[in-house]
């Protein structure tokens, strides 16, 4: 079974941080720090570890797509990421700098791959959003607390019932910390 993998690097990278805020005392618990914007600017995503444990054995990552916004140029975050396997999808932030595009991009792609890239009955599709459209397993890994301004936030347990099986991320805070 080969695995392809969808990633929006802000949604991880933010909630790990809130995670790691609640962990280490910073917030009562992740409620309280997604609630508050409470985060532990400390905590720093680990992209290889978040390779080999959202995509599994590097030989069965058929796409493994790292999504985000262009950083500065004298950022090296999407060079790190690339060299640990991620094809790196950027977008340019709008005139009030937020993110646009990043959701959308990803569903299209995984719709689009469903059709292009999977082997029904063979391969999974590890991302944060529904494919129904396809009879391929569909596994979704996030956090259990997702910013309540996120898209997952009211559609966690809809993201749940969709999923042939579901990953929460908190557990593995510090594994995928670097």
């Amino acid at each position: 079974m080969a695995n392809l993998l969808y990633v929006d690097n802000s949604n991880v990278w933010i909630e790990g941080m809130h995670v790691a805020a609640a962990k280490h005392g910073h917030a009562p618990n992740v409620w309280a720090a997604v609630q508050n914007r409470i985060c532990d600017y400390n905590w720093k995503l680990d992209f290889g570890k978040l390779f080999a444990f959202a995509g599994g054995d590097r030989a069965n990552v058929k796409r493994a797509a790292l999504f985000g916004s262009r950083p500065p140029q004298n950022d090296s975050l999407w060079v790190a990421a690339e060299r640990t396997g991620f094809e790196v999808v950027v977008y340019d932030r709008n005139v009030a700098n937020h993110e646009k595009k990043i959701d959308t991009d990803i569903v299209a792609t995984m719709i689009e791959d469903s059709y292009e890239r999977v082997e029904v009955g063979k391969d999974e599709i590890t991302g944060r959003r529904r494919c129904r459209l396809r009879a391929c397993d569909r596994e979704a890994q996030t956090a259990r607390h997702p910013r309540a301004r996120s898209f997952l936030g009211p559609r966690l347990q809809g993201l749940k019932e969709t999923a042939t099986k579901f990953v929460d991320l908190d557990p593995y805070l510090e594994h995928l910390g670097r």
